[in-house]
Order: structure tokens, then sequence, then C-alpha cells
């Protein structure tokens, strides 16, 4: 199974990174558009969380225009803007600047819901850790997806330079509440500067998974199972788009490391 996928530069328009022939439950896909630019798309069996990077667009699904939607150049400078694309939808992007990128966060659904748009000021900002632990983790679509999207959990963490995040390890490959539960999972990196890396380790209970990758700008991780901590060395900013999916709800219950479990009680001293 590929769990590693390289960034690869491409001028415009779509670039399916993960094919849902790879993964039924979940792909991913960047969309690059100049100003002037028209992407138009169907999202089939999967329900999507086109998340903007940078720049602004006009967005139509199934018929319903959404004017002027983004407001950062780049992910280090502000908050998301991010439209839900229901299943079995069709919907069209018309770029507005020439930095336009957006990310097509996939996962398969069921049930078909209603569009809608989580705008920067709607996004649930929480700092996370302490010490060399800490990142601002940006909630997109988590609670308030709650009876409207099928499946997708999606957000965004921003990592302090030098800082551990995803950490105290966690896993949630196993579907055992209130204990954990089962979710897959991907990881989107950009960081600043691009021409620097951080690391993405992934490791199981038993040993047999124990692994490091090194991870540059615009990679991408899938992560079916094991802890999954996040290392950006001194002097990188960090930052990942991450969702999940599974086939018992959405309720995130992770399970720490036994080995690092304590250091949840300096979290909260």
């Amino acid at each position: 199974m590929q769990l590693y996928f390289p960034g690869t530069q491409f001028q415009g328009g779509l670039k399916v990174i993960i094919d849902p022939s790879q993964d039924g439950l979940m792909a991913f896909s960047l969309l690059k558009l100049n100003n002037k630019d028209f992407y138009a798309g169907e999202s089939g069996d999967y329900e999507i969380a086109f998340v903007i990077l940078s720049g602004q667009a006009d967005l139509m699904v199934d018929g319903k225009i959404y004017s002027r939607l983004g407001q950062r150049n780049n992910v280090f400078s502000g908050r998301s803007t991010t439209i839900y694309i229901p299943r079995s939808s069709k919907y069209q992007v018309s770029a507005l600047t020439d930095n336009f990128e957006a990310a097509l966060c996939q996962v398969r659904a069921d049930k078909k819901y209603s569009p809608f748009v989580v705008l920067p000021e709607e996004v649930v900002v929480n700092h996370r850790g302490t010490q060399h632990w800490q990142r601002d983790v940006h909630d997109i679509i988590v609670d308030n997806g709650e009876g409207k999207v099928d499946r997708i959990v999606v957000g965004e963490t921003y990592s302090a330079p030098g800082n551990w995040s995803s950490f105290p390890s966690h896993k949630h490959d196993r579907h055992q509440p209130p204990e954990e539960t089962e979710l897959l999972e991907i990881y989107h990196f950009r960081m600043e500067p691009v021409n620097r890396f951080s690391v993405q380790l992934l490791y199981t209970e038993d040993g047999m998974v124990n692994e490091a990758f090194i991870i540059r700008d615009k990679d991408t991780f899938k992560i079916p199972y094991g802890y999954h901590p996040v290392a950006a060395p001194p002097g990188v900013r960090l930052y990942y788009l991450w969702f999940l999916a599974g086939n018992h709800g959405r309720q995130m219950i992770p399970y720490d490391d036994p080995a690092f479990s304590e250091l949840r009680n300096l979290e909260i001293a």
C-alpha cells in the first residue's frame, strides 16, 4: 500500500494525488487555476470538502452560486474558506485571481446533503499542546458537520517551528469505543521556507511498522493505521491539511501511545 505521495509541480487544472481506485473510501486532488480559468467537475460517489488554499473564485454547486470565495494569499496568511460539495453533484469553479489553488478532500458518501460554505470567521481555532509540542488546530468541518455531512471530518494544523505535532503520539485504527474509534486519515503538507523539510513518523504497537519519512512542501501522506506524529525542525513553519473518514460514524476518539500518555497531564496543568 502506498502511503507517501511526493509533491509534484503542475501548471494548472486538476491534479489527482490519491486516486479513488487506490482507496475506495478516500481520495485527494489539487486544483490550480489562473484568473478567468474555469473548471467543471462532478462529485460522483464522494462528498468533497473544497478547501481554498489561496486566491479567490466563484463556485456553483448544483445550480447554486457562491460568489467571491477565498480571502488568503497562501495557507500561512489566514484561515481557510471551504465549500462542502455533496455526492452526486455537479460543480463549477471560475477563478478570480491568478493564484487560485484548492484542495479537494474526497470521502465516499452514502447520503446526499446540501452544499454549504464555512467562512474564515466560522473556523474554530484550538491551541493544543505545551512545551515543544505546540500547534494551532483549525476545525473546519468537525462538530459543525453533524447532520450536514455523511462521513468527512476536515481541518488544518499549524505547527510551531521546532515542535512536534499530532503529539503525544496517537492512533485511530480500531473501532473500540469509548477507548478508540476507527478513522482513516490523509495529511497534505506545506511549509516555509519551501526548500526545507519535516518528518512524518508511522509506527504500530507490535513493532511491525516502524518508519520515518522526510516530508517536503506539497507532499501528501495517507494514514490507514498506526501512531503518526509529525516533527517540524527549528526554522520551519509547518502546515498540514487533514481529513478523516470511517465506516462507524464521525466521532473522533484517538488512542494515545501509553509510552507518552503522561504528557497529557502537562497540557492541562
